[in-house]
């Protein structure tokens, strides 16, 4: 896997919008973010150019994101926000273009088929973290949230234990392995597609939004079916928001699916849809431990 080079202050950095439309006074406010940690951000051209639940055009969204990989004055490429329209782009991204011109890549939720993809077919590590204008825009931005950007600065590698969260191992054990996954119902609807990961001896984070405990279950089990659990070493389970009564159930769903596997599975992390939203790399090695609770990440940045 080939690492992005780490951000330095004043490095020039573009945001784009590869699935929905943003908010313009949400993204402002979440610019400020970026721009306050030494970014120098400028926007993607058709970031505005809404069409409907999608931020543009297919074309226009491509374009960008070539745009912004293609430029050598650009370190890091940020997304807006999710929504959908990832998995429509996908099969035409230059992925070639994107091997060769390795930057830091930073998103979640819709974008969770982007970070695999790149994995995949640029063997790029990617950053699954929280977006510029869903989750740095002053209503919701909370500082741990925002620092979880030093790691792109840094180097350093990411402890996260019950410092940052509750843990829950539902499985004990240790697994090693590289981190890969994201938001569950983009994995799923990759199964069966070029675009299914690779689990094979890897680390699995899973995270949802606004799902049903039954729509859960079945993803789970779509995936288990696609043999995405068979060679996994252990699993990362981060926020599933809901309402309460609908998140008891999901939690025994939870417990229920992963009760009888053989790698260790850990919940609680505030890793998705939720605040604090703290960010990770994907593709780089990491270590889950249950007693305590404990996953370690190696840096995503050389």
């Amino acid at each position: 896997m080939i690492k992005p080079n780490a951000l330095r202050q004043g490095d020039q950095v573009v945001i784009i919008a590869p699935a929905g439309p943003p908010d313009r006074n949400q993204l402002m406010e979440g610019i400020e973010v970026l721009e306050n940690v030494g970014l120098d951000v400028r926007l993607g051209r058709y970031v505005f150019d809404a069409e409907g639940f999608l931020a543009a055009s297919d074309e226009k969204r491509l374009a960008d994101l070539h745009n912004a990989f293609c430029d050598p004055l650009v370190q890091g490429v940020f997304c807006a926000r999710g929504g959908y329209g990832t998995a429509r782009i996908a099969p035409f991204i230059d992925y070639h273009m994107i091997h060769q011109n390795p930057k830091v890549f930073w998103g979640y939720s819709d974008i969770t088929y982007l970070l695999n993809a790149f994995q995949m077919f640029s063997s790029l590590v990617t950053f699954h973290g929280p977006m510029i204008a869903s989750d740095f825009n002053i209503g919701k931005r909370r500082k741990e949230t925002i620092q979880s950007l030093t790691p792109l600065f840094t180097r350093e590698p990411i402890i996260y234990d019950a410092r940052h969260s509750p843990l829950k191992a539902l499985r004990p054990g240790t697994g090693k392995g590289r981190l890969v996954g994201g938001n569950l119902t983009l994995l799923s609807d990759g199964v069966g597609t070029p675009f299914q990961i690779d689990t094979n001896g890897s680390i699995l984070l899973l995270e949802d939004v606004s799902e049903k405990a039954y729509r859960i279950d079945a993803m789970l089990h779509h995936l288990k079916q696609g043999g995405m659990f068979e060679c996994v070493q252990g699993v990362v389970l981060g926020d599933f928001q809901a309402d309460y009564k609908e998140r008891v159930l999901i939690d025994k769903v939870l417990a229920d699916f992963f009760s009888h596997c053989s790698f260790p599975v850990v919940s609680g992390y505030q890793i998705g849809h939720c605040q604090p939203n703290y960010g990770i790399p994907l593709g780089t090695q990491a270590t889950l431990t249950t007693s305590p609770p404990r996953l370690r990440i190696e840096s995503g940045v050389l």
